[in-house]
C-alpha cells in the first residue's frame, strides 16, 4: 500500500519538517500570532507618530534622543525584539543590548501599549538615524506628557548610575577676577574609592539599617515635599581615628551614586564664602565636613559657629539644589554644643569604635579569609582585658601578612599587648561623660557601635536620656546623688 511506501514515509517527514520549520521561523510560533494578531489591532485603532531625530536642524545632537535611547536600552522588552545588538558599554567588561535599525520595541504606561521603531534617514549628504513612537490616538492625550517625563525621570537616574563620580575639594580662586562668588572654587578630581557598604567593617544589623535609611531617603522626594522641608539628610560619624569613617563616606557616595563635595574650613574666609560655597554645589552629592571637633577647639578659621550652623540647616539650603547628603565627622562629642548635634541639624550619629573580639573577627575573615584559628581565644581574652587598636591598624598588619594568616594574628597579639594596652579600657565599667542611651542599638561611646536616629519618628536622644534617667532611679532609690544625676541626663 501507498501508506507503507518508503519513498512516501521520507516525503511526508520531510514536509512534516518543512511545515515545523516555517511554524517556529525566528523565535516560534508564538511570535508569528503575536506578530498577526498586531497587525489585526492596527485595523480597529488609529495611531499618531512621533519622530525623535538624533541630530536637529542644526546637526547638534537631539538631547531627546540620547535620552529615549538610555531609556529602550534599559527595558527588558528589547530582549523580544527581532535583533538586538550587542555592544561593550563604558565600564569595563559591561554589554549593553541597543535595538537594531527598522526594529521595534513594545513599552507599557498606565495602561496604554506604545511602540517605538528604530530606523535610519537621511538629511542631505548626512544620515542619521531616528526613533519612532507610535501610540493610539485615543491615548495620547491621557498619557503622551507623562510618558515623556516618565523617561527623562528614568534616562536621568541611569546617567546618574553610570556617570563617573567626582571628588570636589574647595580652593582659594586663583584668576582673582570678581565672578560674585568672592573667588570661592570647587576643583574636581576623579572619585574612585573602591570602599562599598559590603566591604566595610561593620555589624550586619547596623549596616543593615543604615542601608534601608539611605534607600528610603532616595524615594522620599514628594514625603519631604509634603512636609515642607529640604530634601536633604545630615550624619555625624564619630569615633577614633583609624576606625573607618572616612570610608563609610567613600562606601556612602558609591552606594548613592553621588559626588563629594570635602569642605575644608580652614581655606574658608569667612561666612560669606563658606554659604557661596554651598550654593555652588550641585544635586545628588554628599557635602563632607571632617574633624569638627577640631574646628570647635582650635577655632583656627575665621567661620563662627553662627555661621556653620546656618550653613547645616538655615534658609540658604532651600536656595540650594535638592537630594543632597550632608555627613560630619569628629574623633569625640564631648567638647561639642549639644545645640550644634539637635534634631534637624544632625538625622542620624553613627558611632565608630575601637576593635573589639567580633570586629576583629570580620577583618580576619576579610582580610585573611579566616573564620576560625587556635590563636583567637588568645586575641579574645587579650580583648577583654582592656587592649584594642583601630581596625585600620590591625588592616595593616594583616594586609602585611596576609601570605601567613599564623603570621598575621600573631602580629596583631603584639601591637595589642604594646600598643594597644589600655585604649580599650573605655569599653569596660560605667559609660564615659555624654552616653546617649538607648545602648547598643542607639550607638554610644561606649565602645559598642552603633547608630541613633533622630526625629522622624524615631526615638530621640531626648526620649533615650529619659528612659535611661528613669530605669537609673528606679535601680538606685536610696543614693541621691545619683538620683540628681539621672534627673539631669533625664533633662
Amino acid at each position: 500500500m501507498i501508506l507503507f511506501n518508503p519513498l512516501f514515509l521520507v516525503v511526508l517527514a520531510i514536509c512534516i519538517f518543512v511545515a515545523i520549520r516555517v511554524l517556529l521561523y525566528k523565535t516560534g510560533l508564538v511570535f508569528i500570532v503575536k506578530k498577526w494578531w498586531r497587525a489585526v489591532e492596527d485595523c480597529f485603532h488609529v495611531y499618531q507618530y512621533f519622530k525623535v531625530p538624533e541630530f536637529n536642524e542644526s546637526m547638534q545632537e537631539n538631547q531627546l534622543y540620547c535620552k529615549v535611547t538610555h531609556y529602550l536600552n534599559s527595558l527588558t522588552s528589547i530582549e523580544d525584539s527581532d535583533f538586538t545588538n550587542l555592544v561593550t558599554g563604558k565600564k569595563p567588561n559591561e554589554i549593553v543590548l541597543q535595538l537594531d535599525p527598522n526594529q521595534t520595541i513594545e513599552d507599557d504606561f498606565l495602561g496604554a501599549k506604545v511602540m517605538w521603531r528604530s530606523e535610519a534617514s537621511s538629511q542631505g549628504s548626512n544620515s542619521c538615524r531616528n526613533l519612532v513612537l507610535k501610540v493610539r490616538k485615543a491615548d495620547k492625550r491621557r498619557i503622551l506628557r507623562p510618558y515623556l517625563q516618565h523617561i527623562h525621570v528614568v534616562a536621568d537616574e541611569l546617567e546618574q548610575r553610570k556617570r563617573d563620580l567626582r571628588l570636589y575639594m574647595n580652593v582659594d580662586g586663583s584668576s582673582g577676577e570678581d565672578d560674585g562668588f568672592r573667588n570661592a572654587r570647587w576643583r574636581p578630581v576623579p572619585f574612585t574609592h573602591p570602599s562599598t557598604l559590603e566591604t566595610i567593617s561593620m555589624e550586619a544589623d547596623l549596616k543593615s539599617k543604615i542601608k534601608s535609611d539611605l534607600e528610603s531617603f532616595l524615594k522620599a522626594r514628594q514625603y519631604y515635599n509634603r512636609l515642607g522641608r529640604v530634601w536633604k539628610r545630615s550624619f555625624l560619624l564619630y569615633g577614633p581615628s583609624g576606625t573607618g569613617k572616612s570610608s563609610f563616606v567613600a562606601a556612602m557616595a558609591n552606594f548613592l551614586g553621588y559626588d563629594i563635595y570635602d569642605l575644608d574650613l580652614s581655606r574658608v574666609k569667612d561666612d560669606s564664602e563658606l554659604k557661596m560655597l554651598l550654593l555652588q554645589t550641585t544635586t545628588k552629592s554628599v557635602i563632607l565636613i571632617e574633624d569638627l571637633d577640631r574646628f570647635f577647639a582650635e577655632k583656627s578659621t575665621a567661620v563662627s559657629f553662627s555661621g556653620l550652623s546656618n550653613f547645616m540647616d538655615g534658609l540658604l539650603n532651600s536656595c540650594c539644589a535638592e537630594e543632597r547628603v550632608m555627613v560630619f565627622t569628629m574623633n569625640s562629642k564631648d567638647q561639642v554644643d549639644p545645640n550644634f548635634l539637635r534634631p534637624g541639624r544632625i538625622d542620624v550619629h553613627i558611632h565608630f569604635p575601637l576593635c573589639d573580639f567580633t570586629a576583629f573577627r570580620n577583618l580576619a575573615t576579610s582580610y585573611l579569609g579566616v573564620k576560625e584559628h587556635k590563636l583567637f581565644p588568645q586575641v579574645e581574652e587579650i580583648f577583654q582585658s582592656g587592649s584594642s587598636l583601630s581596625p585600620a591598624e590591625i588592616g595593616e598588619l594583616m594586609i602585611a601578612n596576609r601570605t601567613s594568616p599564623s603570621r598575621a594574628i600573631k602580629s596583631v597579639i603584639t601591637a595589642l599587648q604594646t600598643d594597644g594596652d589600655g585604649r580599650g579600657a573605655g569599653k569596660i565599667g560605667r559609660p564615659p561623660r555624654g552616653f546617649e542611651t538607648g545602648s547598643r542599638k542607639s550607638g554610644d561611646e561606649s565602645g559598642e557601635p552603633g547608630v541613633t536616629f533622630c526625629g522622624e519618628g524615631v526615638n530621640t536622644v531626648r526620649d533615650f536620656r529619659k528612659l535611661y534617667g528613669f530605669l537609673r532611679m528606679r535601680g538606685s532609690k536610696n543614693s541621691q546623688s545619683f538620683d540628681a544625676g539621672s534627673e539631669r541626663s533625664a533633662g
